[in-house]
């Protein structure tokens, strides 16, 4: 998964997973990576996207009112996910509510409206995987969430470059105004202070809120609950190397790499 997108920070399906969610997670993430490709790839019009995503939509309507989708991409959801694990639906379309979202807004006036996109385009998929493992404590849930949505930010701070390419700026505007900076300065591809510090801060935000979920990593047992460390320890990691690159997203774009990951399952293992 090297294309920036909201999924790059969950590496979902690995052979770290048990096998037998193996089918459903691949399942899961085909429907969510290509109604995220339907909003954010190719040069349709956003018309043309919108009607696709309703599309999906009318597929899982279906799938609600207990009759069988068409789409080889639906019945693969339903048949290996959907049905044998009674997977409510809800979580599809807050996928699809978000996705829809991505193809007419474009900014956002404060941090409130950036959680609320996370939680219809990140909490899905780790409720989604919470209730493929069995668990389904609020505490649990309630971490989970705060996992997701720092990572869904975790993705924004490191792709404002490639974001203000497509027209986008995730970074709240009351906060910008804040912090001094104008969209002049996003153009410009440069880091200047002011823009410095207002990621600086952005990152602090969701650095807090990974390491207030991060607890559910030792609350779930087995090879999910290691997958989780990772995850929650590769978000953290790409904020540290924001915080040595000076937070200058627009000279690299932070990424993990192989050193990354081998340091990354040795942390893993020794915080079961």
């Amino acid at each position: 998964m090297t294309a920036p997108n909201h999924y790059e920070n969950f590496p979902v399906g690995s052979i770290i997973l048990p096998r037998k969610l193996r089918r459903p997670i691949h399942a899961i993430y085909a429907f969510a990576r290509t109604a995220d490709d339907i909003a954010d790839e190719g040069n349709t019009t956003i018309a043309q996207r919108q009607q696709q995503l309703n599309k999906l939509k009318t597929e899982l309507d279906c799938i609600a009112q207990g009759r069988q989708p068409e789409t080889e991409l639906m019945q693969q959801l339903y048949e290996r996910a959907i049905a044998p694990y009674q997977i409510p639906l809800q979580p599809f379309y807050d996928l699809l509510s978000a996705f829809h979202q991505d193809t007419e807004k474009t900014r956002y006036q404060n941090f409130g409206e950036l959680v609320d996109y996370a939680r219809r385009s990140a909490n899905p998929v780790g409720r989604l995987m919470l209730h493929l493992y069995g668990e389904h404590h609020p505490q649990s849930i309630a971490q989970s969430d705060g996992i997701c949505t720092a990572l869904q930010l975790i993705n924004f701070w490191q792709d404002i470059a490639i974001d203000w390419q497509k027209n986008r700026i995730y970074l709240p505007q009351d906060d910008m105004q804040k912090f001094n900076v104008s969209e002049t300065d996003i153009a410009a591809n440069k880091i200047t202070p002011q823009l410095r510090k207002l990621i600086a801060y952005e990152c602090n935000k969701a650095r807090k809120m990974l390491h207030a979920g991060a607890p559910l990593g030792k609350t779930l047992k087995g090879r999910l609950g290691f997958e989780l460390r990772m995850i929650i320890l590769g978000g953290d990691r790409i904020l540290q190397k924001m915080a040595e690159n000076h937070y200058d997203v627009f000279l690299q774009r932070p990424t993990l790499d192989k050193r990354d990951w081998i340091k990354l399952i040795k942390r893993a293992f020794l915080k079961k």
